[in-house]
């Protein structure tokens, strides 16, 4: 686990590279890569790779980067695990034409695997990755993101130049980089809590779509294509099986991606919330282990109505799964006092108060000796598992079956007439009006919410847009790809392509790597999702039962008590804390925030704080102490 950075000067530029840019790209983000560090530059100074390595397979410095291929064509800079790495480089030897510079390094088997295979070695690669290669031979620079988008690859284009990053702040070093807000993006972020790919809230910054690589060549030409898409390879056998014969291929296929997230010359552990998903991760890692498995829990002081503490279940899932076990209470002082450091390190605002237990749970297992931690991010997207997708799907179905489109014309209409347009009933007739889906993924405020936050001249420059344009193109390529046209399978299509790439797996890269500790996602293992786009929705929502398959597969693997407790998300208890401490600070942020720009309505925010709704506002707090960290400038100058 890495941190990469790189330029590359196009030919209507005379700039040349120098070691000073790229290192101070890419030391700004140390945090990633502790370890060591080196660069690259052509001879012609147009082309230019900085490393930042945290060690984790093949220790040695023969495996540091930016690495060379033997023969000299192909330079890479490299930041994720390939974990059949081994496997690979057997196939390869078999080639008979490959010498080997490190032992077991999965750098040098990117590279021989490029020779071998060109850009269609991502095809082989089973892992997480977002890699820079270049190509002496055709003058191409290659970049490319993993498949599910666990690793991030941010790039810009100005200047006649391409400069490209694993964090936005290495980017931000260049000093020609415009820093201004991508006004479109913060539209959409106030409907998905982020940015949709390929925008960032940067504006000229954008973010490699998961599953995707591009290339660029020196005349500025380029070339992008999505290599990979969860519908593509799904296991169509699986429909032929019975309920007993899908669970134990589920969990068959589950013990091997954990046994693959093993790979590593570090010790590892386990992020164990009490809840299915890690409680699964623990015991299936410690099976077979001979040292006991170092997990780690996150909990919270006092009581609180709106989240309660897991740990109880976190200690049972230990001690069944025979794992050492470390906790650390968290209070609301915890959270305010980290909160300008949560800005610096999620680049661009990722509005999910969620990456604070993580920043915490992460460091407190950097603190007790460990490189590498298994987290379970994934499984409810796959399977079912949050309570409030039943309701969606509920009355998607219904009205798919029983509403006629004309009454749906005329109900909006009358709604919106009588000013009765704010709840989400309103909006999820209004969608299944224009034959939209209602799910887009989990949405802070409805449309008409969203607009009452923006400033007037907001406003009035999205009037009649919806953030429907920004994953209309995801829309097409499930009503192209899907054999079922299941409602459920589009909830999990829509989170594999937003909420996963761009919200949840980056809270969980930018936090771990905060402390520069490599988080691993079995549960988001390629194989394991094509699996499980082929499960039958009758088989993932039995008896109305959340992750019931999974559940079957995992009886006897964890306690019953375990998978039967009531669903409770990893979170934490914002809402209370928002009463108190949070709440003056996130007013005191807000109006600052409100009367020196125009983004906001403040009026409105103020409303939602005073009918205790403060909760609701951390999408606009998160953007407002992002813009103040990354955009403001002197406002006395």
């Amino acid at each position: 686990m890495c941190g990469i950075v790189g330029a590359m000067i196009f030919d209507q530029s005379d700039y040349q590279i120098s070691s000073d840019y790229i290192n101070r790209m890419r030391d700004s983000m140390v945090n990633r890569g502790p370890d060591q560090c080196n660069h690259w530059i052509s001879k012609n100074k147009k082309i230019g790779f900085g490393h930042r390595r945290l060690s984790i397979i093949d220790l040695s410095d023969s495996a540091m980067q930016p690495m060379t291929s033997q023969d000299g064509t192909l330079v890479i800079s490299f930041n994720g695990e390939i974990y059949n790495h081994a496997e690979i480089r057997e196939e390869l030897n078999k080639e008979g034409k490959y010498h080997w510079q490190t032992s077991h390094s999965d750098t040098e088997v990117i590279l021989n695997a490029f020779l071998e295979w060109g850009i269609g070695c991502v095809d082989k690669f089973r892992g997480m990755f977002a890699f820079a290669i270049w190509d002496k031979s055709s003058e191409t620079l290659w970049l490319a993101r993993d498949r599910m988008g666990i690793k991030p690859l941010y790039y810009s284009l100005h200047n006649h130049r391409l400069v490209f990053a694993s964090e936005i702040k290495a980017l931000l070093q260049d000093p020609e980089q415009p820093r201004e807000v991508d006004e479109s993006s913060l539209f959409h972020y106030l409907s998905f809590l982020t940015a949709p790919a390929p925008n960032t809230l940067f504006k000229g910054i954008k973010k490699i779509p998961n599953a995707t690589w591009l290339k660029f060549s020196f005349n500025g030409d380029s070339d992008e294509v999505k290599y990979w898409d969860a519908l593509d390879n799904v296991r169509h056998e699986i429909a032929d099986l019975n309920e007993e014969e899908v669970a134990q291929e589920l969990l068959k296929e589950l013990k091997t991606s954990i046994e693959y997230r093993k790979v590593g010359d570090v010790p590892m552990g386990v992020f164990l919330s009490g809840g299915i998903d890690s409680s699964a991760n623990a015991a299936l890692f410690s099976s077979g282990e001979s040292n006991m498995t170092k997990t780690f829990s996150i909990g919270y002081a006092g009581k609180y109505e709106t989240y309660s503490n897991e740990l109880h279940f976190a200690k049972q899932a230990a001690a069944h799964a025979n794992a050492e076990y470390h906790e650390k209470i968290l209070d609301v002082d915890d959270l305010i006092n980290f909160l300008p450091q949560m800005v610096r390190l999620q680049d661009e605002p990722i509005a999910d108060p969620v990456c604070i237990p993580l920043y915490y749970v992460s460091k407190l297992a950097r603190e007790n000796g460990v490189t590498v931690c298994q987290v379970g991010e994934g499984a409810d997207e796959l399977f079912w598992g949050y309570p409030h997708w039943k309701k969606v799907l509920k009355f998607q179905n219904f009205s798919d079956k029983y509403i006629p489109q004309g009454f749906l014309s005329i109900a909006v209409k009358f709604l919106n007439f009588f000013k009765l347009n704010t709840d989400w009933r309103y909006e999820a007739l209004r969608r299944v009006s224009l034959n939209q889906p209602i799910y887009w993924g989990p949405e802070p405020f409805t449309h008409i919410q969203k607009l009452r936050f923006l400033s007037d001249s907001m406003k009035e420059k999205f009037e009649g847009q919806t953030s429907w344009e920004s994953i209309r193109h995801i829309r097409d390529d499930f009503n192209q790809k899907s054999k079922s046209h299941s409602n459920l399978d589009w909830m999990s299509y829509i989170d594999l392509n937003l909420r996963l790439p761009e919200l949840l797996l980056m809270r969980v890269d930018k936090m771990s790597m905060g402390v520069s500790l490599e988080a691993r996602v079995p549960f988001l293992d390629h194989k394991f999702v094509e699996l499980a786009m082929a499960i039958p929705e009758s088989l993932k929502t039995k008896n109305g039962t959340l992750k019931y398959i999974l559940k079957k597969a995992l009886r006897g693997v964890i306690p019953d008590e375990i998978i039967d407790r009531k669903k409770q998300g990893f979170a934490a208890p914002i809402n209370e804390w928002s009463e108190n401490e949070l709440g003056e600070f996130g007013k005191k942020q807000l109006k600052e925030f409100a009367e020196a720009t125009d983004y906001f309505n403040w009026d409105e925010i103020q409303s939602f704080y005073n009918q205790g709704k403060g909760l609701e506002l951390w999408p606009l707090l998160n953007f407002a102490m992002w813009w103040n960290e990354f955009i403001r400038e002197d406002l006395s100058d």
